[in-house]
C-alpha cells in the first residue's frame, strides 16, 4: 500500500543522515550495535513467519497471511484495488510490477491480460479496464503456486528485504526492523512527506540510532513518533492502533526481539501469537 511513485532498494539505503552537533559516537559502540542487529534479524525464518502475522493482523484482521494471497478489494484509500499479502495497489505501481513479474515467470497467465489497463490506471483509483471481472481471475490467480511465489518474491524485493538492510545498518534488532517493515509497506518509500525515508529523516532530527551511539529504545520511540505523525496527514491512515496498541506495547516490554508470547490489538481486535 505505498505511496505513489515510490522506490525503493538501493534508493532506500541512500537516505542522508541528519547532522548532529554532538561528538561522534564510540566506533566499538556503533559497530557492536550493528553486529548485534545482524546477528538478530527479522529474516529469520521464525521471525519472519511473525512479522507476516502482525501485518496481516493489521491489513486483514487475521494472522492467517497466506489465506490473503486471493485478497482483493476497493478500500476507498484512493489507491485503487488493494490487493494480496501485502496489499498491491492498482494506483501506486506495485501491483503493476507484480503482474509484469508473474508474467515474465508465467506467459499467458488469467492476468496477464490486464496489463495495459494496469498501466493505465498507475497513479489514480480508476477500475478502467479492470472490471467487471479483475477482481474473479485475481482469485483464481491465487490458486497458482506461481502467482503465490510471485507475490512473496515482490513483498521482498519492494519491501521486506529493503527494510531488514536499512534496520541492520541502523544497528536495530528484530523489533526495530518490523517497525521500519510495516512503516514501508503502509507508506512506500518515495519523495513525498510521509515516505519511509522521511518518517526516518524526521525521526532523525529527534534521535539517534545506535549505529551512531544512540539507544535502540529512544530511536524507535522518535521513529514512531514520526510515523504516527505520518499516518495522520491521510484519513485513510489516520487510526494508528496498528502502532499505539501493538508496536508500542512491544517497545515498552523491552521486547526488541520480538519474542513470543505477543499479545496486542489492531483496530479494537486482539491478537496473540504463543
Amino acid at each position: 500500500m505505498l505511496a505513489a511513485g515510490a522506490l525503493l532498494g538501493s534508493a532506500l539505503l541512500a537516505v542522508p543522515v541528519a547532522a548532529h552537533a554532538t561528538a561522534a559516537p564510540d566506533p566499538a559502540a556503533r559497530s557492536a550495535a550493528v553486529t548485534a542487529a545482524a546477528a538478530a534479524g527479522l529474516d529469520d525464518p521464525a521471525k519472519k513467519e511473525i512479522a507476516m502475522k502482525i501485518v496481516s493482523s493489521a491489513e486483514n484482521s487475521s494472522l492467517d497471511w497466506k489465506a490473503q494471497y486471493k485478497y482483493i478489494e476497493d478500500i476507498g484509500d484512493g489507491r485503487g484495488y488493494t490487493a494480496g499479502i501485502i496489499g498491491f495497489c492498482s494506483g501506486t505501481g506495485d501491483m503493476l510490477d507484480l503482474v509484469e513479474y508473474y508474467t515474465q515467470v508465467k506467459p499467458g497467465n488469467v492476468l496477464a491480460k490486464y496489463l495495459p489497463a494496469l498501466r493505465d490506471v498507475d497513479g489514480s483509483d480508476s477500475h478502467a479496464g479492470l472490471d467487471p471481472n479483475f477482481t474473479r481471475d485475481w482469485a483464481k490467480a491465487a490458486q497458482d503456486a506461481e502467482f503465490k511465489k510471485a507475490q512473496d518474491h515482490e513483498r521482498d524485493r519492494v519491501y521486506f528485504n529493503p527494510s531488514v538492510k536499512q534496520g541492520k545498518s541502523d544497528g536495530v534488532g528484530v523489533l526495530g526492523q518490523f517497525i521500519y517493515y510495516d512503516a514501508i509497506v503502509m507508506h512506500g518509500d518515495g519523495t513525498d512527506s510521509t515516505s519511509f525515508r522521511n518518517i526516518r529523516a524526521r525521526a532523525l532530527s529527534k534521535a539517534k540510532p545506535p549505529s551512531q551511539g544512540g539507544s535502540e529504545t529512544t530511536w524507535l520511540n522518535a521513529f514512531l513518533d514520526a510515523r504516527v505523525w505520518a499516518m495522520k496527514q491521510e484519513e485513510a491512515h489516520s487510526d494508528t492502533s496498528r502502532v499505539d496498541t501493538a508496536q508500542r506495547v512491544f517497545l515498552r516490554k523491552g521486547n526488541l526481539n520480538l519474542a513470543p508470547p505477543l499479545d496486542w490489538k489492531v483496530y479494537g481486535d486482539s491478537f496473540h501469537i504463543g
